[in-house]
């Protein structure tokens, strides 16, 4: 199994959807939030939200003709970095 990283912080989904598929596509309102992703409930794209639920992910996905696991991957990677960090140690393996 390989070990947890605790020095670089991985991409949030908030910024994939922002630098790759709301700047690229020149949207005018990327900068502000799509109103198309308003209206469907999901936002991650202001860092403040993020990708735990599935609809988010599947919404997402559906949107930007990518995978629901591709958001929920990109999540798991942060939530598992910020835990890591957060950890004074791991236990030993037990073999």
């Amino acid at each position: 199994m390989r070990a947890i990283s605790r020095r670089n912080r991985p991409t949030t989904p908030g910024e994939i959807l922002r630098e790759e598929f709301l700047i690229p596509r020149d949207d005018p309102e990327a900068a502000g939030g799509s109103s198309r992703l308003r209206r469907q409930g999901c936002q991650p794209h202001r860092e403040r939200s993020n990708v735990r639920h599935c609809a988010v992910a599947l919404k997402l996905g559906a949107t930007f003709w990518t995978t629901p696991e591709f958001w929920r991957n990109a999540q798991k990677a942060v939530d598992l970095h910020h835990a890591a960090r957060h950890l004074p140690s791991l236990p030993k393996p037990l073999l």
